[in-house]
């Protein structure tokens, strides 16, 4: 979702193809874990650092396969359209459909396994509450990413450039920065962000599909809707609001939570029309 507001709010880019950057960074995880023989032995190893080391490489590897194909989507599919929603739209879904043919092409269309690290499985109980390990790593990954994004944007000079270039991209260009460059560097590391979540979805879910991106793109959107777009801050607390909302729900009532992140989105949308935290605001 980080990598998706990136996309959308800074760049004005409504990419709907997100989800072939998770599903990729999910297979190519998947092959690092069971292919590559050292770091099949180090995840089966009892030693929690290398258990942690051989996802380390996992996700490096699904990283840098979301970035090149990040920049390959970029140059041929989102570069022709810029500034015309509609058919960003429609290129972008049919680059993920293509993209979703490709991966069954390369691994096959079955679902494929990929199973969690040894010291990664089970749960620490905790008097009556039991809390899964990995969650704790997952929820560990995307503070660090959600803290890295927010100081670069609002810390550092690439990010005042960032900021700057969308709210007037001319002055910016007159000043002598390159911001075409800046907003594709934007696009790739919004696509290696959407294969690291692919990785740690995968994980989660124990499986990967070559279907599983464009399942979770809803779920990002409404997120993006709530929290504003172009807002990190808003993404993190929009991601939130959704993961408690439909767990209550579901516990609550399960018919209830088939539709409960919709209902969310809609009564912030009649009290917030922008969102939580929308970027013009700030």
């Amino acid at each position: 979702a980080s990598g998706l507001t990136l996309v959308f709010g800074l760049m004005d880019v409504l990419n709907f193809g997100h989800g072939v950057f998770i599903a990729l960074g999910a297979f190519v995880a998947t092959t690092v874990m069971t292919s590559s023989a050292g770091v099949a032995d180090w995840a089966s190893a009892p030693d929690l650092a290398q258990n942690l080391a051989a996802v380390g490489l996992a996700m490096a590897a699904a990283m840098a396969a979301a970035t090149v194909l990040g920049l390959a989507f970029e140059r041929f599919i989102v570069r022709p359209v810029y500034g015309q929603h509609l058919k960003q739209i429609l290129i972008t879904m049919g680059g993920m459909i293509i993209g979703e043919e490709l991966i069954k092409l390369t691994w096959g269309p079955l679902q494929i396994p990929l199973p969690l690290p040894d010291a990664l499985r089970g749960s620490w109980l905790i008097h009556d509450a039991a809390i899964e390990k990995y969650r704790v790593f997952a929820s560990a990954v995307g503070l660090l990413v959600f803290a890295a994004l927010l100081i670069t944007l609002t810390r550092t000079k690439v990010g005042l450039l960032i900021r700057a270039g969308v709210q007037d991209r001319s002055m910016v260009e007159a000043l002598g920065y390159r911001i075409n460059r800046l907003f594709v560097g934007v696009f790739v590391l919004g696509s290696a962000l959407a294969g690291l979540g692919g990785v740690l979805w995968g994980f989660y879910q124990q499986s990967v599909t070559a279907q599983m991106g464009s399942q979770v793109n809803v779920l990002i959107f409404i997120v993006i809707i709530i929290g504003g777009l172009g807002s990190i801050l808003g993404c993190f607390v929009g991601a939130l609001l959704v993961g408690l909302v439909a767990n209550y729900a579901g516990f609550l009532e399960p018919k209830i939570a088939l539709f409960s992140n919709i209902a969310l989105m809609v009564a912030i949308l009649l009290w917030r029309p922008q969102g939580l935290y929308p970027v013009s605001n700030r």
